[in-house]
């Protein structure tokens, strides 16, 4: 497992960031920061991770070292080991790592303040961990085919015999599984069941969304559901990957509509749990989100009057579905895609 650390590269730069402090929910007395930091779980881009840490430290003084890996591993491992845990924070790419952590009660609650920096449908109703970033589920399709016309006009179109064999997916990822579990959520499982079998007879599998994104690129199948990013950065670089694929967006409410949210969450077991406290809160304020507005990761900015990157179709015109987060079940999405023989 990579373990990243970040502190100051002079005695100069340290003794101005310890002059730094972040106010917890409390506000009675600054954050002091402890002698080894905090530690992340992080499950979300490396990359963008790095951005938060670094920026959070110069800006506060208050070291954070990243563990990185995946959702579900990370989820899991929480769980296994619970009071024993040697992380001090949470951060995820999708939802159901977060409500599989929380339903063990392996989450502290958030202070007043940060809940207060997201706005009410981009975290869970109970308060224990919230949103940091957003993601939207796009059918990426190979534009030189297929046109506006010829798309599907919800997610659940695929599950039709005129879409056999062309259209992808990766269904191994916590990706996926988000968006099968927020199709779950809003449909229930038997109509769910229905169309991962459906899924079954008419998808191709490919192991990551880019690799998906590149077989539409490369003309081997014409659409994928993917999420909105993997587009957006590949276009930044070169487009060699993308350039022949465009993105449609399934809006009206539609499951194919589904925004993932990451979350990030403060474990009980932290033995910093103020440091833990200032690191998710200023994640979800305007130092974090300024990150996503200005970096690479093309993830939408959540924050209350944050903006995203201006390259971003705006969230208000994805007409997302409302989904409650805490309640993503993601055993019992595995069970529904292992049962269809997808997993």
């Amino acid at each position: 497992m990579k373990i990243i650390a970040f502190s100051f590269a002079s005695i100069t730069a340290m003794t101005m960031a310890l002059m730094a402090t972040t106010v917890t929910s409390n506000a009675a007395e600054p954050v002091k920061p402890s002698a080894d930091g905090i530690v992340v779980y992080n499950a979300q881009h490396e990359s963008l991770a790095e951005a938060w840490a670094a920026a959070f430290t110069a800006e506060t003084g208050i070291k954070v070292t990243l563990r990185n890996g995946g959702d579900t591993e990370f989820a899991n491992q929480i769980v296994q080991e619970g009071a024993s845990s040697p992380a001090d924070v949470f951060l995820t790419e999708n939802s159901p790592a977060m409500a599989l952590v929380d339903s063990a009660g392996l989450f502290a609650p958030l202070d007043v303040e940060t809940l207060a920096e997201v706005p009410e449908n981009f975290r869970p109703t109970n308060g224990k961990w919230t949103g940091i970033a957003a993601r939207s589920t796009v059918f990426a399709y190979d534009k030189t085919k297929l046109t506006e016309d010829k798309l599907p006009k919800s997610l659940l179109d695929l599950a039709d015999p005129s879409w056999k064999g062309r259209w992808a997916a990766s269904p191994g990822g916590a990706d996926f599984q988000a968006i099968v579990a927020a199709l779950l959520e809003l449909k229930g499982e038997e109509a769910t069941a229905a169309w991962l079998k459906a899924m079954k007879e008419n998808f191709t599998a490919y192991k990551g969304n880019s690799t998906a994104m590149k077989a539409v690129n490369a003309g081997q199948i014409e659409g994928a559901v993917i999420y909105h990013y993997y587009w957006f950065g590949d276009q930044a670089k070169t487009g060699e990957n993308s350039n022949n694929v465009a993105l449609h967006y399934f809006r009206n409410q539609d499951p194919g509509a589904f925004v993932s949210i990451s979350g990030g969450g403060v474990l009980a077991s932290s033995k910093h749990p103020a440091e833990a406290q200032a690191f998710v809160k200023w994640v979800a304020g305007k130092g974090g989100q300024e990150i996503l507005k200005t970096g690479t990761s093309f993830e939408y900015a959540v924050g209350v009057g944050a903006q995203s990157n201006l390259k971003l179709v705006p969230l208000s015109d994805l007409q997302a579905p409302k989904v409650e987060p805490s309640k993503f079940d993601s055993k019992k999405v595995t069970d529904l895609m292992t049962a269809a023989g997808i997993l």
